[in-house]
């Protein structure tokens, strides 16, 4: 690393800081230097310390920009393996939003895991957590305690209501979420009953809205030297994706009922369902114009979209009736001629096979230990980024990990048999399998 010698004035107010933060700025900016072709968080180490899908989605996303992602797990696992479809030690959520990392096992019960844990987070440059509000102050792990000489670090803390408040302790989850924050009330099926939107939309929305926080306090830091402690919760997240929609039904007077705009739905064709809409007049008019209804052009209740709106049956039926004599192939032929907006209803497992998805090169196969190859969705905007490593397994680098901080085997081999840390692949006792 360069050596700097600073020339400030011995009476410049601020100088141990001014001089303290100009240090900072030179090691940091000779540990990041980047070449043309690197990602844009290279060098950047992060310690995730969050389960489920809202921190790990958002360090996931950090690791596809260049991060080292030291994901710390206790010794049963992160609880979001045991969801859904598993093999093994892992599932759809693990490979999703954990591929990229480094896997390691800490018991962070004990007082030794504890003390582990931050010596983990004094070397890195992120902290992550999604504990319930006083959990990691329990354990020692809290912004304050972490921070103490290090106002440079970055902390991310990720909660169900947020750290106080009449709800800050109460459970939450995305189900949760999308029920108490309104987006459940806004899927209602065809019998009105609110449902479930099939995305896990609360976590995953909070989750990228994690990790451009996170970017931003980096930014600002750079220019400062100071991080942050970043408090997000799924609430907040919630309510920012809402925001539109709450002010549409406040406008509207009431919960608004389908779509925006008529036509615009989902049509059986002769062989599939195909989606169907046209946002404003010129939209109409192409429409009118590639299934020849200039009668529909001519027709006062389609004047405009209020009117289309207002007679939206007859039109969904009129409409309805000519798609179901044609299939989903020749229509779309058509649709592509006159620029219609429109789109054949993909089943989710045929997206990887989409002609665009292959020319773009949105998909590349990871294959977790014990899973058959399965398709992941790169973050976008990335261009030409390197391979991601496969997700770890429970504590799969735990050792190599700890030797790079600087424990010798001696330690390593105590912390094994007392049960502090897990090495994958490690019996208890420290002896290889």
């Amino acid at each position: 690393m360069n050596q700097h010698s600073w020339n400030i004035p011995g009476n410049c107010p601020f100088r141990s800081e001014t001089l303290a933060y100009l240090q900072y700025v030179s090691r940091r900016a000779e540990e990041r230097r980047l070449s043309d072709a690197a990602l844009p968080f290279e060098g950047l180490r992060i310690l995730d310390l969050s389960q489920g899908i809202a921190g790990p989605y958002c360090t996931q996303i950090l690791a596809q920009q260049g991060a080292t992602v030291i994901k710390v797990e206790p010794p049963q696992g992160d609880w979001g393996r045991g969801v859904g479809t598993r093999h093994g030690e892992h599932n759809a959520l693990s490979i999703a939003y954990n591929a990229g990392k480094r896997g390691v096992c800490v018991d962070a019960r004990q007082a030794d895991g504890q003390a582990l844990l931050r010596a983990l987070a004094a070397a890195c440059d992120v902290v992550v957590q999604n504990f319930r509000p006083g959990v990691v102050e329990r354990m020692g792990l809290d912004y304050a305690r972490l921070s103490a000489g290090r106002p440079e670090l970055v902390y991310l803390s990720i909660s169900g209501y947020g750290d106080a408040g009449p709800g800050a302790l109460a459970p939450a989850s995305d189900s949760v979420m999308q029920a108490d924050a309104g987006l459940m009330s806004i899927n209602r099926g065809a019998d009105g009953v609110p449902h479930r939107i099939g995305l896990l939309l609360a976590d995953l929305t909070c989750a990228t809205q994690a990790a451009q926080a996170v970017a931003a306090a980096l930014y600002k830091q750079a220019r400062s030297g100071r991080g942050q402690h970043i408090k997000l919760n799924l609430l907040q997240s919630c309510a920012a994706l809402m925001t539109g929609e709450l002010i549409e039904t406040l406008l509207a007077g009431g919960p608004r009922e389908g779509a925006v705009s008529a036509p615009n739905g989902v049509f059986a064709t002769a062989d599939g369902l195909l989606s169907v809409l046209a946002l404003n007049d010129a939209h109409f008019a192409r429409l009118c114009r590639a299934l020849d209804r200039p009668e529909w052009l001519a027709d006062a209740r389609f004047a405009d979209n209020a009117s289309r709106m207002a007679h939206k049956a007859v039109l969904h039926e009129a409409l309805g009736a000519q798609l179901a004599s044609a299939s989903n192939a020749a229509w779309s032929a058509l649709f592509a001629q006159h620029d219609v907006l429109h789109a054949p209803v993909r089943a989710l497992a045929d997206l990887p096979a989409h002609p665009q998805a292959a020319h773009l090169g949105l998909f590349e196969p990871v294959q977790a230990e014990g899973c058959p190859a399965v398709p992941l969705a790169r973050l976008p905007a990335l261009g030409d980024a390197r391979a991601l490593t496969p997700p770890p397994g429970i504590g799969e680098h735990t050792v190599a990990v700890l030797r790079e901080q600087g424990l010798d085997d001696i330690e390593i081999e105590r912390l094994l048999a007392a049960g502090v840390i897990r090495q994958r692949g490690v019996a208890a006792a420290g002896s290889a399998a």
